[in-house]
């Protein structure tokens, strides 16, 4: 039923779950547009949260200008304008100044701009500053009029991640139409609550992350609904651990001398870390109840000859185990290192993969029901209706699959209850983690293997580039290979896959022709992303371009050089687990972070991975340094994808959400549900989507 409420002198006539057709603006195409963005109804528009603000600052006289900052300033062009194609890009560049120096603004794709922009012309501009070649740019400022710029002047802009097409300016009227003629009253968190944790109501925190009115009122919004994402999380993972903990499991295990046996095969010892975590695993499963374990281990810990251990033991007590993982090619590997392991103890493996044929999968499947094969590695594939477990009693997961509570449901009842480990390699501190897995025991492996060479480190500037080129050609002239992280340009609206084919190019100029470099992208389909990545982990590609964090966890021993560029747009956390693709074979491993920015504070916070490679000790000190109001701009994790909370930033309201649920939790369950009716509601459709 509509609601015929008025709100600041509108009728409000728009529900939460209609479709975003119903906005004013929004047709066929502009809602594909959104639907890219996974933005269907107008709840989703909402909840659609600036991944950051521009704050309009005062000009600044030109020889102020510091690479790595945003700003803005007021030139006259000084030489005549120059408009030139590239490679089907359009660039447009002119030398501006002031009394206090010159910049050369660049713009791509803008060829009308030659039409307004001659010798002369005064300009306030605004964007990021960059230095090439010693001088300093701006690439693709915005031109603002001398109204729009005392308009904008101190205020915060929403900016929102956006995709081709879709500009800022469509995604901000949408949202600012939508937040008029959507009733926003009422509010499912308690009164109490808010009160305790003195937090906004829910109709200002919507108003205010999107539109806020300065700094403080944007702080305010964004901590309410940070809490209300830890909140319902943590409530939604109380309702899991009651169902699910202290049940007797139908896999009870007695121990198995191959594991030992296993362990002994190894041509290297396990650390004391490795040998303590597979105690508390062996207990589990001799334990008579079924096992939830988080395994946390830093990158290259030694995490999967665990599983592969646990997995052993599960079929020599006549059980099935599972290994699910996200991507196809790491399922491969996983596939090929069981295989090798475990084969001479007489265990089948199978792959089981979404890229497979009809006739594969129908083989996969029948192998699977009649027990011959003990162990099934795959990816989402595992859990489709087709396949039927024979005494599924353990299921490996991977804490980047990020896989929804029904999904994983289907899986644990595929079992009937399985065991179940979940590996992962995002460094938490201990307090943190105990929330977040609050289903699941916690193990902690946190020491490297010996043998493991550290990997040398280096922060360098633009001018350190032609020295990188020739160390990567050195290096594939011995036979490695090198990955490179390609700039995020979310920013200039255009699409990463253009930005990383340009750099690819670019980076083929610069190298020798007998040097393979192909790139890897967001947008394209998964069977191209499995054939790159299945021609570099063979050696037939020497340099990987790609914009997102490589394929998580593919052990390529062969890879030497990690490369990343503006490594200050990176969380340390997230930074450490990139250059933990490389140092996994015999090799020396290097990596090479590039940043031009010159604040002092930029380049403390990279300094720390120079001086350590402990990922726990990595994200605390980056927390120490970045303090509450760096909240934007920088994730630490994707780790279970809140839409706005990150657990390293928001450590604190995440342990205020946790008590705030556990005394909601602790209340009689029928009052509660008497009295809280719009939070049962929310957290019903919460947990449809939770990400565990």
């Amino acid at each position: 039923m509509k609601t015929d409420l008025k709100s600041e002198g509108m009728e409000q006539t728009m529900e939460r779950k209609d479709s975003i057709s119903v906005i004013k603006g929004i047709g066929e195409k502009t809602q594909k547009l959104f639907a890219k963005l996974d933005i269907f109804t107008v709840e989703d528009l909402i909840e659609h949260y600036p991944r950051g603000y521009d704050e309009y600052e005062e000009i600044i006289p030109v020889g102020q200008l510091v690479s790595g900052t945003i700003a803005t300033i007021e030139v006259s062009i000084v030489a005549n304008p120059q408009l030139k194609k590239v490679r089907g890009l359009t660039i447009f560049t002119c030398r501006g100044r002031d009394y206090s120096g010159d910049v050369m603004l660049t713009w791509f794709n803008m060829p009308f701009l030659k039409n307004t922009i001659r010798i002369g012309t005064r300009l306030i501009v605004r964007g990021a500053v960059t230095r090439k070649n010693q001088s300093l740019v701006m690439e693709q400022p915005k031109l603002l009029s001398k109204e729009e710029y005392v308009n904008c002047l101190h205020t915060l802009q929403p900016v929102y991640s956006l995709t081709k097409g879709l500009s800022n300016h469509m995604v901000t009227k949408a949202i600012q139409t939508a937040v008029k003629e959507l009733d926003l009253t009422g509010d499912y968190l308690p009164s109490e609550i808010r009160k305790k944790y003195k937090l906004v109501d829910y109709k200002s925190a919507i108003k205010r992350i999107h539109f806020p009115t300065d700094k403080h009122t944007m702080l305010e919004a964004r901590k309410r609904i940070v809490f209300d994402e830890f909140f319902l999380f943590s409530l939604a993972m109380m309702q899991i651990k009651k169902t699910k903990n202290n049940k007797k499991s139908r896999y009870q295990m007695d121990l198995s001398e191959d594991c030992d046996q296993l362990i002994e095969n190894l041509p290297y010892d396990l650390t004391n870390a490795q040998k303590k975590v597979w105690q508390e695993i062996k207990a589990d499963l001799t334990g008579g109840m079924i096992a939830n374990r988080l395994i946390q281990g830093d990158v290259g810990s030694g995490k999967t000859i665990i599983a592969a251990l646990a997995l052993l033991m599960t079929v020599k007590n006549g059980y099935q185990g599972a290994i699910m993982v996200p991507t196809e090619v790491l399922a491969k590997q996983h596939y090929e290192s069981l295989t090798k392991e475990l084969s001479v103890f007489g265990v089948h493996c199978i792959l089981l993969v979404g890229s497979m044929t009809a006739k594969e999968k129908r083989e996969a499947y029948k192998k699977i029901q009649t027990h011959e094969a003990d162990i099934i590695v795959g990816t989402h594939a595992l859990i489709q209706e087709k396949v039927v477990y024979d005494k599924l009693a353990l299921v490996v997961t991977d804490e980047q699959h990020r896989f929804g509570v029904k999904q994983r449901e289907t899986f644990l009842s595929k079992g009937e209850n399985p065991h179940v480990l979940v590996m992962s390699a995002t460094p938490i501190p201990r307090t943190l983690a105990i929330i977040l897995y609050g289903d699941l025991d916690l193990s902690v492996i946190d020491e490297l293997p010996a043998t493991r060479l550290p990997i040398k480190n280096c922060v360098v500037n633009e001018s350190y580039r032609p020295n990188a080129y020739r160390f990567i050609e050195k290096e594939i002239k011995k036979g490695r290979q090198a990955y490179v992280i390609c700039p995020m340009v979310e920013e200039s609206e255009t699409m990463e896959a253009e930005n990383v084919i340009d750099y690819t190019e670019k980076l083929k100029q610069n190298l020798p022709p007998f040097i393979v470099v192909e790139y890897l992208h967001g947008k394209m389909k998964a069977k191209e992303k499995n054939e790159i990545m299945e021609r570099f982990v063979r050696g037939e590609i020497h340099v990987l371009v790609s914009t997102t964090v490589v394929e998580v966890g593919v052990n390529v021993p062969n890879a030497t050089i990690m490369m990343i560029e503006n490594a200050e747009r990176f969380g340390l956390a997230q930074l450490h687990q990139l250059r933990g693709r490389v140092g996994r074979g015999e090799y020396q491993s290097y990596c090479i972070l590039f940043s031009n920015a010159e604040k002092k504070e930029t380049k403390e916070r990279l300094d720390i991975l120079n001086h350590s490679n402990d990922g726990f000790y990595i994200a605390s000190e980056d927390l120490k340094l970045r303090g509450p109001g760096d909240l934007f701009g920088i994730r630490q994790s994707g780790m279970l994808e809140f839409k706005m909370a990150d657990v390293f930033n928001d450590a604190e309201i995440l342990k205020d959400a946790s008590e705030a649920a556990k005394e909601i939790a602790k209340k009689d369950v029928r009052l509660m549900l008497k009295k809280y009716v719009a939070l049962k509601e929310k957290l019903h459709l919460y947990a449809e989507d939770i990400y565990l």
